[in-house]
């Protein structure tokens, strides 16, 4: 939690002014980015929430809440008896107030963010507003095993996880002792935004903590996964990537206290180096995995990467992780990377990076309204070019609120398809967690389950040669239980039978359906698929007809 206080200029006539009201002018631009989360998920209408360029504008609005200062009286309010009794007090010449001068008074309105979603709450409320996490949580110290309602840790919850995983470690006790590496470093921490601003930034250092402390209360990091070390990225690995002068650029920001690439991108003198471990990390671990010396891995790294392109960083990224991990497995032997990327937020970086190259398939599933939703790339119609057509393939959300349901659907329908026919040797996950249920820009409803069972599902590719690396995420609780449900799958812990009979959203069926009919001109795979769901798109379409049909005879019956 984050504490400050700000002193409002009051006037008052000898009294305290009643300051009812001030609470929803105190939250300021951050009303709108949490709007977003509440009121604008309707399936049928695909209402459109607050746009990801909305959001960059809330983050580096530098406004106080106004004071209030106005040279006008304001008379103590009477009741009738006092008028009754003060008449002499009226005077109907007495218009010149030009001597009144009103009593300033300084009024400390104290306010906290919220440890868990940053949202700004007034010192007297104890659970926040938005998330109703506890205004003194311990996620931090024990990640989303901490009660939300309480400073104090989930012992239950903690002892039963214990249980269970000490009965699964027995029964693993004759496998490899170590199949899962984990690459984290505690400097990456450093990256942080210096300059004050009216609300914390949403990708800070705290993401990594809570997500640690959850992995190390479950007994999974340290303990079950294997760690490696970091090493910072050469300049040569980083050159098969991005520009000389982006490196150039990053590096140059180690000299400078405070800087930033773009109103929402920013860099401190510690950001270069922590972006350098970051995508050695992810180069390490791609290798490493593929040469067999692990099964699979996880990079707990920042800053993220996947709207860092050639020439530009960008959308809080620097380097780009994906594609370095992406390109170190091919320089291990692997001839076919498939990167799949559920950040909320398409990926625009890493579809710039190899929108010309066939040897990697890039596949992002994310929020894009048309283009309302930053940062605005991402359409079906952005299939690749120059040869490279239909190795990107786009699955654009037309709505905020998508859930566990349209992105298995989508799996089933699109992505596996697509991945089983393209057979890579080597699978990464850009894994942003901002599409989970509860976060702050991403407003949208995935579940841990949800992204246990996609995740369960790419495992299944490239012999389980599998990397995921840790994108977006912003709601503390969502993305540390989201992350350890994923690592528990790359464990080998059973996420469930795969779901059938799943059954989208309308809008998220249209959107499959748009998928696929551009993508069938370059994997014949998916034609069948096709032809079945328009048929059910058809049916779709007939019952709202007869339900509109139905309440118009209604309303007509009742003229």
């Amino acid at each position: 939690m984050v504490s400050e206080t700000i002193q409002v200029s009051c006037v008052t006539n000898g009294e305290a002014k009643n300051n009812q009201g001030f609470k929803r002018k105190h939250f300021g631009s951050d009303e709108h980015t949490t709007a977003c989360c509440h009121d604008r998920v309707s399936d049928e209408k695909g209402d459109i929430g607050t746009s990801g360029r909305d959001i960059t504008v809330n983050i580096n609005d530098d406004t106080q809440p106004d004071g209030v200062s106005k040279r006008v009286r304001q008379p103590k309010e009477l009741t009738f008896q006092d008028m009754y009794n003060n008449q002499d007090a009226f005077d109907d010449d007495d218009e010149d107030d030009s001597d009144w001068e009103p009593l300033q008074k300084h009024i400390e309105i104290s306010k906290w963010f919220c440890t868990n979603c940053t949202m700004v709450n007034l010192d007297d409320v104890v659970h926040c507003d938005i998330c109703g996490e506890h205004k003194e949580s311990g996620i931090l110290r024990h990640g989303f095993y901490a009660s939300p309602s309480s400073p104090e840790v989930d012992l239950i919850q903690v002892e039963s996880e214990d249980r269970r995983r000490g009965s699964d470690l027995h029964l693993k006790a004759s496998a490899s002792s170590c199949s899962t590496a984990v690459g984290f470093d505690e400097r990456m921490l450093l990256h942080s935004e210096v300059e004050r601003k009216s609300h914390p930034h949403p990708e800070r250092p705290d993401r990594l903590q809570a997500i640690a402390a959850s992995l190390s209360a479950a007994g999974i990091f340290p303990g079950e996964c294997c760690p490696i070390s970091a090493r910072e990225i050469t300049q040569e690995e980083l050159q098969r990537v991005h520009t000389l002068e982006h490196i150039e650029a990053v590096e140059l920001t180690s000299q400078i206290f405070s800087s930033y690439f773009t109103a929402d991108t920013y860099a401190n003198e510690h950001s270069a180096h922590a972006a350098r471990l970051a995508a050695g990390l992810c180069a390490d671990l791609a290798s490493a995995i593929f040469s067999g010396r692990f099964k699979n891995g996880f990079a707990l790294v920042r800053p993220p990467g996947h709207h860092a392109g050639v020439t530009q960083a960008m959308g809080f990224c620097l380097h780009n992780n994906a594609a370095v991990a992406a390109l170190a497995a091919q320089v291990a032997g692997a001839k076919k990377v498939l990167i799949v990327d559920w950040d909320v937020h398409h990926g625009n970086g890493t579809q710039e990076i190899f929108d010309q190259n066939k040897s990697v398939l890039y596949v992002s599933l994310h929020r894009h309204e048309g283009g309302r939703f930053y940062p605005g790339t991402g359409a079906a119609s952005e299939v690749g070019s120059k040869g490279a057509e239909g190795y990107c393939v786009n699955i654009p959300w037309s709505r905020g609120g998508v859930g566990d349901n349209d992105y298995i659907f989508a799996f089933q329908h699109v992505v596996l398809p697509i991945a089983f026919k393209f057979a890579p040797d080597f699978t990464i996950i850009s894994a942003g967690f901002d599409a989970a249920r509860g976060d702050p820009l991403g407003c949208c409803d995935v579940t841990p389950a949800g992204y246990a069972q996609m995740a369960h599902m790419l495992s299944t590719l490239s012999c389980g040669k599998l990397l995921v690396i840790l994108e977006g995420g912003y709601n503390l609780r969502s993305i540390s239980s989201s992350a350890t449900a994923v690592i528990k799958v790359l464990l080998g812990e059973n996420s469930g039978c795969e779901p059938v009979n799943i059954v989208p959203s309308k809008s998220g069926l249209h959107t499959v359906l748009e998928v696929l009919k551009i993508q069938m001109k370059y994997w014949p795979t998916l034609n069948s698929s096709f032809e079945k769901l328009q048929s059910q798109w058809g049916m779709y379409c007939m019952e709202s007809k007869s339900k509109e049909s139905l309440l118009y005879l209604i309303s007509r019956s009742r003229c």
